[in-house]
């Protein structure tokens, strides 16, 4: 007898399914496209002034900008790829939140 242990071969692992992970871009997207819609808006409640009002205030509605897309990425995967509905409630969302930004700096 051999005094070596005996090699048991086996099957070669398959690999595992690679997710598809192209929601994100659409997700960013359309956060980023929300993002302007609602930036654009206050141009249509109060005109021409906003351009004063944001002058000072820039920064603010620009700290939004990331939470834009991070919102618009993570519903967009939520709502299982969804594109409208998506969009629609990304921009509710985002729109909320210059909403409750617009009330704060004006107080």
């Amino acid at each position: 007898m051999r005094n070596s242990p005996q090699l048991f071969t086996t099957p070669p692992a398959t690999l595992p399914d690679r997710e598809d992970t192209a929601w994100s871009l659409s997700g960013g997207l359309i956060g980023f496209a929300a993002w302007m819609l609602a930036l654009g808006f206050p141009f249509f409640v109060y005109g021409a002034n906003t351009l004063f009002f944001f002058l000072y205030t820039w920064p603010f509605f620009l700290a939004l900008l990331p939470v834009a897309l991070v919102t618009g990425v993570a519903l967009h995967s939520l709502l299982e790829r969804r594109l409208l509905l998506s969009f629609i409630v990304t921009l509710s969302g985002v729109s909320a939140m210059f909403g409750a930004l617009l009330l704060w700096l004006m107080n």
